[in-house]
């Protein structure tokens, strides 16, 4: 796998849309597999679905830009958008001029303990659909471990089935080196605060963005650590679906790395304007194509 597809992949992700640089990668044959059922890790439990799982709402985090010379760890706050356990994204993806080449989903799977914190178990999958499938054949998932209030990981998995090979990763996060892990887990040294892909997704609709235009944070993709900083386009913008129409924000996001711009990939998200801040839709140029990822369905 190229560095830039690596890129490509991880940036998606963080937007929720995993699997719109996949495309650039796979070929064989087939049929869109099920979703696979992965067995929670050891250490985690899930909360007790007859009791609250949230506190009341607090004021979430501003990440203050990382080359800011005033920049100072947030403290860990519960965000302001509480996430709704259960609740699963369906989307199509549309790939330079192909129309409906993969399904993509994104699941909050539920709320628990894991490793003595509170957190979230999220979850996204992909598969590629024919004619395109017969060319590039993929069945992802992507399970995350974030903290419930910053939305820190703790632990990152990518379940993949590409090309008829199957890649089992399960990373836990460090950024102390005190932590080690477990057997079947690899170690896994980021900063302090550091979101993965899924976490990152999710950290991005707890924005108020029109009292925080501009956000920066670390995300490690399971190969790399990226600064992934996203700014306020515009506020108010028409979008139109296959799940209906909506008025979103329009965030610009741009992936660095070692402080320096990546210029082949660039991303701009749309985010409902409405207390649920849901991803409509995402707009991608990578250095392949271009890729157009749309809400289908809300559950």
């Amino acid at each position: 796998m190229s560095q830039k597809a690596t890129v490509g992949i991880g940036a998606l992700v963080a937007l929720s849309c995993a699997a719109g640089a996949f495309f650039w990668l796979h070929a064989r044959r087939g049929q869109p597999l099920p979703d696979v059922v992965i067995a929670e890790p050891p250490g985690f439990h899930a909360a007790p679905e007859n009791r609250p799982t949230s506190p009341p709402p607090k004021k979430p985090a501003a990440i203050a830009d990382a080359n800011s010379k005033k920049a100072a760890p947030a403290p860990p706050v519960e965000n302001s958008l509480q996430l709704k356990a259960g609740e699963v994204l369906d989307y199509t993806a549309n790939v330079s001029k192909l129309s409906n080449v993969a399904t993509l989903s994104l699941k909050i799977a539920g709320k628990g303990n894991f490793l003595g914190k509170n957190v979230w178990h999220l979850q996204a999958s992909a598969h590629t659909l024919n004619p395109l499938r017969m060319i590039f054949e993929l069945d992802d998932q992507f399970d995350s471990y974030s903290d419930s209030g910053t939305l820190a990981s703790l632990q990152y998995e990518m379940h993949l089935n590409e090309r008829g090979q199957q890649i089992e990763s399960v990373q836990r996060m460090t950024s102390t080196g005190k932590e080690p892990a477990p057997a079947d887990a690899t170690e896994a040294r980021v900063v302090p605060g550091t979101r993965d892909p899924l976490g990152m997704m999710q950290f991005l609709r707890t924005v108020d963005w029109k009292a925080t235009p501009q956000v920066s944070s670390p995300v490690y993709d399971g190969h790399k650590l990226y600064d992934v900083r996203a700014k306020l386009a515009a506020g108010t913008v028409a979008v139109n679906v296959p799940a209906g129409n909506f008025t979103a924000s329009k965030i610009d996001v741009r992936v660095f790395e070692d402080k320096v711009e990546m210029k082949d990939a660039s991303f701009i998200l749309y985010l409902t304007n409405d207390s649920a801040r849901t991803p409509v839709l995402l707009e991608a140029v990578l250095p392949f194509a271009t890729a157009r990822v749309e809400l289908s369905k809300l559950q």
